[in-house]
């Protein structure tokens, strides 16, 4: 019993020295490791199904909701996760996380409960913020309207969607971006 104590108290002491000396990397640019990554997506998974259960959209589905939605996107969200384009933000792409381009990879499948969380509590070790303070329950469930039907806008929204515009990343940096450490 002394021997797996002793084990233990070892394990902890060399995990604080690692942590103190700076051998835990904190750089945005390199790879995080196997554990780092487990402990962040179980946990974000977790507390998803957890909290996020019983979330449905009070709002009426239709155009001015979703018209809304693409305003407080614009205004708050495409300048990490970009436009119609699905290409890469500036900011978005300097990352780790890189942020979902959502014109490519939206979140249409993922249930608006989860989509309203993350939009209200942010997602931690991620840049991804919380906008629980800054924007009304109505404007976060605007915006998690207009994600959860942004592959099937009725044509007036689509058209507000493909209008908006943000700065992204040059094609040619994408082909020479290097591979994280």
């Amino acid at each position: 019993m002394l021997g797996i104590i002793v084990t233990i108290l070892v394990a902890v002491i060399v995990a604080y020295a690692g942590v103190e000396l700076g051998f835990v990397p904190a750089n945005a640019d390199v790879r995080p490791g196997f554990l780092e990554r487990w402990l962040a997506r179980t946990s974000l998974q977790a507390t998803l199904a957890r909290q996020s259960r019983g979330l449905t959209d009070p709002l009426p589905d239709n155009t001015q909701t979703l018209l809304a939605g693409i305003k407080i996107y614009g205004e708050n969200c495409a300048f990490c996760h970009g436009d119609a384009s699905g290409r890469p933000t500036v900011a978005g792409f300097g990352f780790y996380q890189h942020a979902p381009t959502l014109g490519r990879h939206g979140v249409e499948d993922d249930p608006e409960g989860e989509t309203y969380w993350k939009v209200t509590h942010g997602i931690r070790l991620t840049a991804m913020p919380s906008f629980g303070r800054t924007l009304s329950d109505t404007e976060r469930w605007q915006v998690t309207a207009f994600l959860k039907h942004m592959d099937a806008l009725p044509p007036v929204a689509q058209r507000a969607w493909k209008q908006l515009s943000v700065r992204s990343v040059p094609a040619s940096l994408l082909l020479k971006r290097p591979p994280l450490r």
